[in-house]
């Protein structure tokens, strides 16, 4: 099994649901899509849970716009507004670490900067936001993979589908043939999105610790 999973943003109880709910194997390939830290209750519990699960399964991390803006506003403090307005959320992931950056570990800043900014395969290709559709993904423009709206993509020329997050779909996640989007609002009162990608089953769970499977 192929799992994505979409949005977390702090969700914990939804991230720790979900993985109880499937018990993905050692041999299952688990690939989440962005957007660990910002609005949610809790940013620094879900990267220790996905620390945990880095040690014991197949597992990659891809950059999400968050952690972009997490990084850029340590980097250069001309980003650190954008950071801390409430649209993006990140005094909570600072109140998170009690209330600095200083007081983040470094485990878990290594998992945020080695994160991957795409991932592909025979079959599909991984994302967190978009892709330019007539570009090979070696030599995709990073903010498009970070920022690109799902309602502006449309099918990639190597034919294989995407795979991403980023733009909120309501309950259910969107397919669209050629893509796949599986921001379901978790931090908004919405759901955690993972899906099977070779037999398109999905499971949602949330911060209510409530889950349900569906199929797109």
């Amino acid at each position: 099994m192929t799992l994505a999973i979409g949005d977390i943003h702090g969700c914990h109880v939804s991230l720790q649901t979900m993985l109880d709910l499937i018990q993905p194997s050692t041999e299952d390939q688990i690939i989440t899509l962005g957007d660990y830290v910002d609005r949610g209750p809790d940013s620094k519990r879900v990267i220790e849970i996905l620390l945990d699960l880095k040690k014991s399964h197949s597992y990659i991390h891809l950059m999400g716009n968050h952690e972009i803006q997490m990084i850029r506003a340590l980097e250069a403090p001309h980003h650190m507004d954008r950071f801390l307005d409430p649209m993006c959320g990140g005094q909570e992931t600072l109140d998170n670490y009690g209330g600095s950056f200083e007081s983040i570990p470094t485990e878990h800043w290594d998992f945020i900067t080695s994160a991957k900014l795409y991932h592909e395969t025979e079959s599909h290709i991984y994302v967190h936001a978009g892709l330019s559709e007539s570009t090979p993904m070696e030599d995709q423009e990073p903010e498009t993979l970070y920022y690109k709206r799902f309602y502006q993509g449309k099918a990639h020329f190597s034919g294989k589908p995407y795979i991403c997050g980023h733009t909120i779909q309501g309950d259910l996640p969107t397919n669209n043939g050629h893509s796949i989007c599986l921001d379901t609002c978790a931090y908004g009162g919405g759901w955690l999105t993972a899906l099977d990608t070779d037999t398109h089953q999905c499971w949602q769970t949330n911060e209510r610790g409530q889950s349900r499977e569906i199929s797109i």
